[in-house]
């Protein structure tokens, strides 16, 4: 029988804490980058429980040094500091999703965003980056190409991914029925 959401997430916060996690053991020379994925109708319990996991993990090890980012929270905000987020509402209002999506693809190329993320979230001055909103980021930036862009970033940094889809070890599957290209590098957070 399989778990339910609740019992895979009682024990994220004993795999975030291992050692095994923390110092990228057994992972045959790959980086640690690791994926929760979840069904999308659990999406507002795994919210609810990021900030469990949080005060969890600073109450257990308070001595850890981690970062928790929202990607969409992230995406407005780079749009902000760049100053392009207004004419981002504008264009979306006037001519729509499809032109904004358009007019965002440079801006928000993966690359961009992966040296982004890792300007609030220093590969040397974390051991653990914990990553959510995917799904709301969705299809403003596509999760493996911009996990494919933080892989030459985050050095020995283990990232940990909330998924709301499917991963089997080989490929993601957004929501469950977008199937993105295969990504085969990072470890399932909890079977």
């Amino acid at each position: 029988m399989s778990q339910t959401i609740s019992e895979r997430l009682n024990q994220v916060v004993d795999k975030l804490l291992s050692k095994e996690l923390l110092s990228n053991s057994g992972l045959g020379n790959e980086i640690g980058f690791y994926i929760f994925d979840y069904s999308p109708s659990d999406e507002l319990v795994v919210r609810a429980f990021i900030g469990t996991i949080t005060s969890q993990i600073k109450k257990r090890n308070a001595a850890l040094r981690f970062t928790h980012l929202n990607l969409f929270e992230t995406i407005v905000q780079y749009l902000k500091d760049r100053k392009i987020l207004d004419k981002a509402y504008d264009l979306q209002k006037n001519k729509g999703d499809g032109e904004l999506q358009k007019a965002l693809k440079g801006p928000l190329h993966e690359e961009k965003i992966a040296k982004y993320l890792v300007t609030l979230a220093p590969p040397e001055e974390n051991d653990l980056v914990i990553l959510s909103g995917v799904g709301s980021a969705y299809p403003l930036l596509r999760s493996h190409t911009l996990l494919n862009s933080l892989h030459p970033l985050m050095n020995s940094t283990p990232l940990v991914m909330f998924y709301p889809g499917h991963f089997d070890g080989q490929g993601l599957r957004l929501f469950g029925k977008l199937k993105e290209n295969n990504y085969y590098r990072a470890f399932p957070l909890v079977p």
